[in-house]
């Protein structure tokens, strides 16, 4: 049996920012209760592992003490919220990804400029929520082809599409069509909003898939990019299937025929779950590991500005420390296995 690892997988750079951010606070304050709103990332085992460091993850600014610390999680939050914050007093430190807080950006400015806003996602994501809230009067939100015919159009040539950072490209892509052919004068973002790491790792699944037997995605369910990953790989052929952890393996699916597995993981997912699943195969199925490198990444970001301020403030010097994804690395030290590159096109 061969293990073929995507390259890229796992964490992004606004994931690792978002997971940065609640351990340097952890640091720095290590007595004083710390507070998010909602899960800093959609990953299980990171909330988990910060509820065992005494982090308190809340759904309700109500549910955080006047003038407490409270971190913005990674998908973005809408001004209601913020002012809210402002006015409990609380010390707000925004962890939004630099992604996300660019397509709220163009949705403040398409507003402005009189342009209604129509944002394709999923409506419960928080996300979308965040975005939506920016401009709520000029906002609809489009989940599929189905809702345009429900839409409110003012003026057809003032209107404009944003997207989830999130989405799957194939399905994004299929909404832009419906609305470019009902709306011909729609006005599209000048870049695209689906971010670059959403982008590479579905790609990747695309690619290697068509040369695998079935397609192991850690993720967690309430991870959007992650559920997209499962979808492509069933689409192209392959069963897909998400997991949280090697415990959710199932034996029976690669119990007969099963040569090559591709394994990779959501852009929340660390990468010690995936190398428990290596282990595992390695192991008990004898299986041999293989990179397949389809895309090399090396995007940074920095510290958010209000994180910054709170070092300073209490002594600690940030150095404009910033965070840097490098490719995931499986070493044959680690499982007594070579891994052994594996040559796929790259498109």
């Amino acid at each position: 049996m061969q293990i073929i690892l995507a390259n890229p997988r796992g964490f992004c750079a606004g994931v690792r920012m978002a997971i940065d951010v609640v351990d340097q606070i952890l640091d720095i304050l290590p007595d004083q209760p710390l507070y998010v709103y909602h899960e800093i990332v959609h990953n299980r085992h990171i909330v988990d592992r910060f509820v065992d460091q005494g982090v308190v993850f809340v759904d309700d600014l109500d549910e955080v003490p006047t003038g407490n610390i409270v971190v913005f999680s990674a998908h973005g939050i809408s001004p209601a919220i913020r002012q809210q914050a402002k006015e409990r007093n609380l010390k707000s430190i925004d962890a939004t990804c630099p992604l996300v807080t660019k397509v709220h950006s163009r949705a403040i400015r398409y507003a402005n400029q009189g342009f209604q806003i129509l944002l394709i996602g999923h409506k419960d994501h928080q996300e979308i929520v965040g975005t939506f809230g920016e401009a709520p009067n000029q906002t609809q939100v489009v989940e599929s082809p189905a809702d345009i015919p429900k839409l409110t159009i003012n003026d057809p040539n003032k209107l404009v599409y944003l997207t989830q950072t999130t989405l799957s490209v194939d399905d994004a892509n299929l909404i832009i069509t419906a609305l470019k052919e009902a709306f011909p004068n729609i006005k599209e973002p000048p870049t695209e909003d689906i971010c670059y790491a959403t982008t590479n790792r579905q790609a990747a699944v695309r690619l290697i898939s068509q040369e695998c037997d079935l397609v192991i995605v850690v993720g967690s369910k309430n991870s959007s990019n992650s559920v997209r990953l499962t979808e492509i790989a069933t689409n192209i052929g392959p069963p897909g299937y998400l997991i949280d952890d090697v415990s959710g393996l199932d034996q029976s699916w690669y119990a007969k025929g099963t040569e090559r597995i591709l394994l990779t993981a959501g852009a929340s997912a660390p990468e010690d779950l995936v190398s428990d699943i290596c282990k595992h195969f390695v192991e008990h199925h004898n299986a041999t590991l293989h990179i397949a490198d389809v895309y090399e990444e090396s995007i940074e970001f920095g510290l958010p500005l209000s994180l910054k301020r709170l070092m300073e403030s209490h002594g600690f010097d940030h150095k404009d420390r910033r965070v840097l994804v490098e490719a995931p690395v499986i070493t044959k030290d680690e499982y007594g296995a070579i891994a052994v590159p594996l040559t796929i096109a790259r498109k």
